[in-house]
């Protein structure tokens, strides 16, 4: 599982799907969250704009994410 470490409170998921690098574009992160290919917390989000708090995880083609507070 990989680790997105954020400084801020929140992260939107499609700025956290592009930063982990599973697209190389946030129109193309848009496009995947649209398809319902990105799930939050083990459900699928089509919202792009969701925030994204440490302690969550998002899962794309069988890779997961957690998120996690700067310290």
């Amino acid at each position: 599982m990989e680790t997105l470490r954020i400084s801020e409170e929140f992260i939107k998921l499609e700025a956290a799907v592009k930063a982990a690098g599973w697209c190389g574009t946030g129109g193309q992160a848009k496009i995947r969250i649209q398809l319902g290919d990105v799930a939050l917390n083990g459900e699928q989000c089509l919202q792009r704009g969701r925030k994204c708090r440490p302690g969550d995880v998002i899962t794309m083609d069988k890779k997961a994410l957690t998120i996690e507070a700067e310290a």
